[in-house]
């Protein structure tokens, strides 16, 4: 494994657009498959249909517009990896934009068709650098980029758990990068360097306060794959159950990370 983050990590934005793009599409072209019995099914996100769910998804892309038409914040007061805490105070209106967004567009591909329209011309007119107003503060258009792909690869399992069958891929750089952030994420939240939490193979970091680790075996390690640790970081999945499932290993008596998930406000 490569040695735990130090420095804020950096994220290409060609790849980063490339990766969300691919994502959306993923997801485009199984919504095309999706009959409306499939579409009113319900989700495991309180009261969605998937058809709520698949309004959602746009508005994942469609934020970025949505942020672009606002004043441009006069200093970058913001930073990534306090996106996923932050997001809470939004519950309630994307909830009500989700059952809006499914009224107002009877036809689900065409409404995620004007979703990407909006979001790659926005993107050819804007620079990275340009500050945009988010609930974590203001962060520069690359960085609030690599945020849409969370939304999209958790947006994914939700619907394929759903719907049965449905197994939407996952872009590999998009789930890298989702991936990256939480982690990240939960550095932010749990500053320290007596827990090891890898995620093969996409990252590694350090956490919790206690004794350094240096060099050799660490003495308390967590590790999973990608897909259970964003279920985790997001609370589709409980800690517990996934120990008792084997889905992720933990040694070390500063390994429990249940105090600490999820992350996703």
């Amino acid at each position: 494994m490569p040695p735990a983050r130090k420095r804020p990590r950096a994220y290409d934005p060609a790849r980063t657009r490339a990766a969300v793009l691919a994502q959306f599409g993923h997801v485009r072209a199984a919504v095309r498959t999706l009959t409306p019995e499939q579409l009113a099914l319900p989700t495991r996100l309180g009261e969605w249909t998937v058809r709520e769910l698949v309004a959602h998804v746009g508005r994942a892309l469609t934020a970025v517009d949505l942020l672009l038409d606002e004043p441009e914040p006069a200093r970058q007061d913001g930073r990534l990896p306090d996106w996923p805490s932050a997001i809470a105070a939004d519950a309630d209106a994307i909830a009500s934009a989700a059952r809006r967004l499914a009224a107002e567009h009877p036809d689900p591909d065409a409404g995620l068709a004007e979703a990407e329209r909006r979001f790659t011309g926005r993107l050819d007119t804007h620079p990275g650098s340009r500050l945009v107003p988010t609930s974590a503060g203001a962060l520069p258009l690359a960085d609030y980029v690599v945020t849409r792909t969370v939304e999209l690869v958790v947006h994914t399992d939700d619907l394929n758990a759903a719907v049965p069958g449905l197994d939407v891929p996952y872009d590999r750089q998009a789930l890298a990068a989702a991936t990256r952030l939480l982690a990240d994420a939960l550095a932010v939240k749990a500053p320290g360097g007596s827990t090891e939490v890898r995620i093969p193979p996409y990252a590694v970091v350090q956490c919790v306060e206690g004794p350094r680790h240096t060099r050799g075996t660490p003495p308390n390690v967590v590790e999973t794959d990608p897909l259970t640790w964003i279920r985790l970081a997001t609370g589709r999945l409980a800690w517990q159950d996934a120990l008792d499932g084997a889905a992720v290993s933990a040694s070390g008596e500063r390994a429990d990370l249940s105090a600490l998930l999820p992350l996703l406000g």
